[in-house]
């Protein structure tokens, strides 16, 4: 072989010796792209997940909004008929009259007789029912409203744990 030949031979090593090189230090840059796109691909689906939980959780922060608005409403209703109740309960004692002995039955039906008129059911006194009827109906509403207030506290709770836990 020729000098000419043997320096070309030596040119073309150093230049394959430098692509070699260069390609090594190219395959590196190239994984660390790979690993630092892996990295991002993770980070955008946390950031997906953390979204997802903010929704979760305004959807739970107004569903709690809407509850207490209800609640709030129950337990205003609740606190017109409990002092509905005790202004009946204060006024009680004054409008108590004492109840009129009843005639034996006997005597009742010989004064029917007497006017001719047949004996007949007895209608009933409204007042009393009514009166019966809104203590149950102001008793119902009391514990709606006592119901109600424990309903509000335990969304108050979840709604301060939702918060915390964010």
């Amino acid at each position: 072989m020729s000098a000419t030949g043997l320096i070309l031979d030596g040119v073309l090593m150093l230049l394959l010796i430098g692509a070699v090189a260069f390609g090594i230090r190219l395959e590196r840059k190239l994984a660390a792209l790979r690993n630092g796109q892996a990295e991002f691909a993770r980070a955008v689906s946390e950031l997906n997940a953390a979204a997802g939980k903010a929704e979760n959780a305004l959807m739970a922060l107004k569903s709690a909004g809407q509850d207490t608005d209800l609640l709030h409403d129950r337990i205003v209703k609740g606190r017109q008929l409990k002092a509905e109740l005790e202004a009946l309960m204060a006024n009680a004692p004054k409008r108590a009259e004492p109840a009129a002995r009843p005639e034996p039955a006997p005597v009742v039906q010989q004064r029917q007789l007497e006017s001719g008129v047949q004996p007949a059911a007895k209608a009933a006194d409204p007042a009393p029912e009514q009166a019966a009827e809104r203590a149950s109906m102001i008793l119902q509403a009391l514990a709606a409203n006592q119901t109600a207030q424990q309903s509000l506290n335990r969304a108050r709770r979840k709604l301060d744990e939702d918060l915390f836990a964010a």
